[in-house]
């Protein structure tokens, strides 16, 4: 399963999916707490445009954009970027 959102703060978002601060949420329902795939966008607007185009986009789209940059789809440790 794949879950995309934009945030202002990854650090803090993945904190929360992590932890399930919403257990009611989609991500926690799931289990979702992994970054395997994140684009940077210096304006929010932006960022907001690029979730929904992603989300629009079929399945196996959004599989072969994740496979571009991480083909094993491994967790990504954001402490280890920045």
């Amino acid at each position: 399963m794949i879950y995309i959102g934009a945030t202002n703060n990854l650090f803090r978002r993945i904190e929360e999916h992590k932890n399930r601060i919403n257990p009611t949420s989609f991500t926690a329902k799931n289990h979702l707490d992994k970054l395997i795939y994140f684009e940077y966008f210096e304006n929010i607007d932006d960022a907001f445009k690029r979730e929904k185009q992603l989300k629009n986009w079929h399945r196996d789209w959004k599989f072969n954009l994740i496979k571009e940059k991480n083909p094993n789809f491994d967790e990504i440790n954001l402490n280890d970027l920045f």
